[in-house]
């Protein structure tokens, strides 16, 4: 830009030139001293004179009550008397740019000088303006690129300009997400009991998160750790390892994946893990690393913790005997039996329980009738996505944890909603959705409440007539993290068939699901009347060769 620098001083309140209007003494890009009446009786006859600008004081003063970001430009001019550039007079507290430079820091800098290339552009154009015309600017988001350290950052705003004495309010909101990006690492870190660091190279800073801190047990007023320091900390067995781990991220600018202990305060021995990797400036020299450490110390622990009871294990083998009989129990108590024959508050429930995977009672398919401590039935079908041994760990889950919720009196559609919730945050998500059905039957007023998730309908015979029951609102397990759960009511009569199934039942490759389900309807019709239903429609409906695991419950009156 041609032309010299002109930059007019805060006046002092009650300070008046000629004419009535505050005097401005200001030097030029030279050294020489411009007065600001003669800069007036120019602009008298060339044009309007600048409004007479706040005190800097005055203007921090109300900058310092702003959130947000917000700062105060001066316009510099020239000899020509056009704006060439704008001073930062005032900044408010939490002002921060795309550099990272906040408060305090932007006060004084040039806009030109610490932006370059916001020249030319509409936010420059629109800074004129408003300067110009009196009237407020908001532009288009405005995307700038800054490079420090031979990096390139782009970011996005939302700016607006409003003139005000003489000078401009600036106001900005970034739109690139990164705030909330913090906060979601913030909880990402708790979570995972992991903190971020970030080292500048050439600037020889440190950044920790807060959950560095409380990895290293280190007070967050000593600041982060410096490198040279982290060895005191150190065990000497671990240092060879991390020492070349070191080098390989700083000197060749290799990711690095590594587990190391240290000594924190007050004598306690943690095991961490670092996970970092290097930027490199054009020239290919690192100049700011990136990376997480991680405490490792409970799943250190874990493993000690299991290596002993192995150990424990192999020294009572005299126990062995034992701890088979007790296997056999616990498989008993876990998965379903094959087919059994049950009375529970005054209904006969008979049992069929087919998996897949013959030989292991394993599958995704489940069931669980018990009677309930007031005296009321529960019966529940399920189904877990997938079949044999990779689905039994989610199948325990929920039979065991459904069971436990009914017998403490939970309604059955919070039931639902809790299993939905177990599922959504399961470790393993491998296999993250199921389906299920779940009934209650108060014998004393014969009625039978269900829910259902996902779940085909239960079957009723009634009088030598079948009809599926109308199915109450339930997303399947697993889909969503806010599902909605409704119950429905029946009441059973004398010599009602009501049948729970899985749809390893009537689903046959090559054929409709509607189609299977008007096969058992026929078959449950034609064979439920005999001495034993429930074998006479897995014989009419099952094929040799199958594709699925089988679960039934047929209950009688």
């Amino acid at each position: 830009m041609k032309g010299s620098r002109v930059e007019p001083d805060m006046p002092e309140p009650g300070d008046r030139g000629s004419g009535g209007l505050t005097a401005l003494s200001t030097t030029a890009g030279d050294g020489s001293v411009f007065s600001s009446d003669r800069y007036v009786a120019r602009r008298l006859t060339s044009g309007p004179a600048p409004v007479p600008a706040l005190s800097a004081p005055a203007v921090q003063e109300l900058l310092d009550g702003l959130p947000g970001s917000a700062i105060y430009l001066l316009p510099l001019y020239g000899e020509d008397g056009g704006v060439e550039d704008f001073r930062i007079a005032a900044a408010s507290p939490e002002a921060l740019d795309v550099g990272g430079r906040t408060g305090a820091e932007l006060v004084g800098l040039s806009v030109l000088e610490t932006y370059p290339t916001v020249y030319g552009t509409s936010l420059w154009d629109g800074y004129l303006e408003a300067l110009e015309d009196g009237v407020r600017y908001e532009g288009e988001p405005f995307e700038y690129q800054e490079v420090l350290a031979g990096i390139p950052r782009l970011s996005r705003f939302a700016v607006r300009a409003a003139p005000c004495q003489g000078g401009l309010i600036v106001s900005w909101v970034r739109l690139d997400g990164g705030e909330r990006e913090q906060r979601r690492l913030e909880v990402m870190q708790r979570l995972g009991n992991m903190g971020w660091a970030h080292w500048d190279l050439v600037r020889n800073t440190i950044v920790w998160s807060e959950q560095v801190y409380d990895i290293f047990a280190r007070d967050p007023s000593l600041g982060p750790m410096a490198l040279e320091e982290l060895p005191r900390h150190v065990p000497d067995e671990d240092l060879p390892a991390l020492g070349a781990t070191v080098r390989r991220l700083l000197g060749a600018g290799l990711p690095v994946d590594h587990t190391f202990r240290v000594t924190t305060p007050d004598g306690e021995l943690r095991h961490l893990r670092i996970v970092a990797e290097a930027e490199a400036d054009a020239h290919g020299s690192p100049v700011e690393v990136h990376g997480f450490f991680q405490d490792l110390t409970a799943v250190e622990r874990a493993k000690e913790e299991l290596v002993e009871r192995e150990r424990t294990a192999l020294a009572q083998q005299e126990m062995l005997a034992a701890e088979r009989a007790l296997a056999a129990r616990l498989q008993h108590a876990l998965l379903p039996l094959p087919q059994q024959s049950l009375r529970l508050a005054g209904l006969t429930v008979d049992v069929a329980y087919r998996p897949l995977q013959q030989g292991l009672n394993v599958g995704g398919d489940w069931y669980s009738a018990i009677e309930l401590p007031d005296g009321s039935a529960l019966l529940v079908v399920g189904d877990v996505a997938g079949h044999g041994l990779d689905a039994v760990a989610t199948m325990a889950q929920l039979r065991f944890t459904a069971k436990g919720m009914a017998i403490t009196g939970t309604p059955l559609p919070t039931i639902l909603a809790r299993l939905n919730t177990l599922l959504w945050h399961s470790a393993d998500r491998a296999f993250s959705t199921a389906t299920m059905i779940m009934a209650r039957y108060e014998p004393e007023e014969g009625t039978l409440t269900w829910v259902r998730a996902g779940h085909l309908p239960p079957l009723l015979l009634r009088r030598g007539q079948t009809r599926y029951l109308p199915s109450p609102r339930g997303i399947l397990l697993g889909a969503t993290t806010a599902p909605r759960y409704e119950a429905s009511t029946i009441r059973l009569l004398p010599g009602d068939h009501l049948l729970f199934f899985t749809d390893g039942l009537i689903e046959t490759p090559g054929e409709l699901l509607d189609e299977g389900l008007d096969q058992l309807a026929r078959a449950v019709a034609e064979r439920c009347d005999g001495e034993r239903p429930l074998e006479g429609v897995l014989d009419a409906l099952v094929p040799a060769t199958r594709r699925d695991d089988i679960c039934v419950l047929h209950i009688c009156v």
